[in-house]
């Protein structure tokens, strides 16, 4: 069975009603479990668990810690290309957007590897429009055979493919997935996207288990909130996540908390999502999955970001740009949209030590690039 199957169940289920019946003794009880089941996901989601929200962020924090310690794994996003045939009424590379569209050349991909290397990192989220005419296959595979000779660790936030299509990405060096559902709504999905290959909800839900079946070893989730009720987004969200990491336990699996911003189209989100209500996020996802990365990106302002570290943040994003070929061109109107944090990965990291955490550049590295390290 694949999650949209399971998933079926909860379509219509009543969650106005249901998180109106929620009592603040029910989320005390929810959260002094050692093991969440969903329905203490949900209750830890209800505005009844509000007043506990410093108790479940102390929670969180433990448990954060004795998973993961103080280290906070650090990545950048490359944009490879910004072709798409999406009609996706609240993004920036919608079809119909007048942005300037650019595809970066082997060499400018190879540029631009360099120049994010010199900070350090080695770890590397690629991201693409939706336009397989455009970046294909064969495409990536040759991004990712430049990148390879900088970076140890290769992700990809691209269209959903086919399994064996995540196979053949897989066989070029990469090995992390990040899929966002955007919304868990089916309905509101069918509204949000008019056309193009991404209104095919189904087949972009189980997007994710593919990646897992193909053999990759991170997959990331997440839901971009804003688009419906944060509460039942984060609710998904957790399911989705808890579903893949309880069928695939060989995966990593995490989950990203990324708020609508700005961006060409001007598109406004209907539901507000607060500070206050991303803390109650993250921390009901550590308390439901503890073994779970949680990435907080530069969609949040650095005031923000530093002051949640200790709640759950496993990874961040830094030295972080939304247009294609932004770590070497200043060429403007091509991002997908604005970011908050503007700080190089040396401030970051910087930042990061004097509070108390430990920035990694690097946490994982290919048997095959390993050497005589892996004897």
């Amino acid at each position: 069975m694949s999650f949209y199957q399971s998933y079926l169940g909860y379509r219509d289920f009543p969650f106005a009603q249901y998180l109106d019946a929620i009592t603040e003794s029910q989320a005390a009880a929810a959260l002094s479990k050692e093991r969440l089941k969903e329905q203490d996901l949900l209750t830890l989601l209800s505005p009844q668990a509000e007043p506990f929200l410093e108790d479940m962020a102390q929670k969180a924090h433990r448990l954060t810690m004795n998973q993961f310690g103080s280290v906070i794994f650090l990545f950048t996003p490359m944009y490879l290309s910004n072709f798409c045939t999406n009609h996706c009424v609240y993004c920036g590379f919608n079809v119909r957007n007048k942005i300037g569209r650019r595809r970066l050349s082997f060499d400018e991909v190879e540029k631009e590897a360099a120049k994010i290397a010199e900070t350090g990192l080695k770890h590397i989220l690629i991201l693409t429009g939706e336009a397989k005419k455009k970046a294909g296959i064969e495409y990536l595979q040759g991004c990712v055979k430049i990148l390879k000779t900088y970076f140890t660790s290769i992700a990809i936030e691209i269209y959903p493919l086919e399994t064996d299509e995540y196979g053949k990405l897989i066989a070029s060096g990469v090995d992390s997935l990040t899929i966002f559902q955007e919304t868990y709504n089916e309905r509101l999905y069918e509204t949000l996207h008019p056309k193009g290959p991404k209104r095919d909800y189904r087949f972009r839900i189980d997007a994710p288990e593919r990646g897992c079946m193909a053999g990759m070893r991170s997959v990331n989730v997440g839901a971009l909130l804003g688009l419906d009720n944060w509460r039942s987004e984060a609710f998904f969200t957790g399911l989705h996540a808890e579903y893949l990491q309880r069928k695939y336990p060989e995966v990593e699996i995490s989950i990203s908390l990324p708020r609508m911003r700005p961006q060409v189209g001007g598109f406004q989100p209907k539901f507000t999502v607060s500070d206050r209500n991303l803390v109650q996020i993250m921390t009901a996802f550590r308390l439901f999955l503890p073994r779970a990365g949680i990435t907080v990106s530069t969609r949040e302002s650095a005031v923000f970001r530093d002051s949640i570290l200790p709640l759950g943040v496993t990874k961040m994003s830094a030295g972080s740009c939304t247009s294609v070929g932004g770590h070497t061109s200043k060429e403007s109107g091509s991002s997908q949209f604005e970011i908050s944090d503007e700080r190089g990965v040396g401030e970051m990291a910087t930042a990061l030590a004097s509070l108390g955490f430990q920035p990694v550049y690097k946490d994982w590295q290919p048997m095959e690039a390993r050497g005589d390290e892996s004897v």
